[in-house]
């Protein structure tokens, strides 16, 4: 075997590659003046070639919360979750959240954690998402929302189960994703899909910066 296949080997072993597919649910944003309850949720996945899927589920209830702040709260359930620096490909349907920590936390750095229009919105979760990102090696993903991707539309279910019962699960459990893509096939949808691994990964190129304590 090759050096650099050994290394590669080694580096595949200590870093393994999940998938996190998270979405963000906020009920009443119609209505001002009241609480707005809402929910950030995920499926994390690991393939192993010889035990198959490895699958877990996340959700975080907020009783008064916004679209944007439960986006954010989905990465950090995400990766907080992760007990081992991974390779992550980190999904969603925000652009808030993705082209966020792709572009905007590194400008935000440069000026100290500041942007020329003033205060950073939702800046305490912006950096406490970051410090999660900053255990891992991230490739942040954009989907477009209720468009039949599977695993978003299972998160975007998550996100919403958990908004209405008001609930959070505590941390990881297991998941609950083949019975909902069975019972989804019995109502003639996602009949085309296949259930395969995705082996792509290409990390961002610049990691999220590290705020200061």
């Amino acid at each position: 075997m090759r050096p650099d296949s050994e290394s590669g080997r080694r580096g595949e072993a200590e870093h393994p590659l999940v998938h996190i597919f998270a979405d963000e649910s906020c009920l009443g944003n119609q209505f001002e003046g009241r609480r707005n309850p809402g929910a950030a949720a995920g499926l994390i996945e690991r393939f192993d070639a010889r035990r198959g899927w490895h699958r877990r589920d996340f959700a975080h209830f907020d009783p008064d919360t916004t679209n944007n702040r439960m986006a954010l709260v989905s990465g950090i359930a995400g990766l907080g979750a992760l007990k081992r620096s991974c390779r992550v490909v980190f999904t969603s349907d925000s652009q808030y959240l993705v082209k966020g920590m792709k572009e905007w936390v590194h400008g935000w750095a440069r000026r100290g954690w500041r942007r020329k229009g003033g205060p950073i919105e939702n800046l305490d979760l912006w950096q406490e998402l970051a410090r999660a990102a900053a255990r891992h090696r991230v490739q942040w993903r954009w989907t477009k929302g209720h468009a039949e991707d599977v695993k978003n539309a299972y998160a975007d279910h998550l996100a919403v189960t958990a908004a209405r019962e008001r609930r959070s699960t505590g941390g990881l459990i297991p998941s609950a994703f083949e019975t909902w893509l069975a019972e989804a096939r019995e109502k003639e949808r996602f009949l085309d899909f296949l259930d395969v691994p995705d082996g792509a990964f290409e990390a961002d190129p610049q990691p999220p910066p590290v705020p200061p304590p």
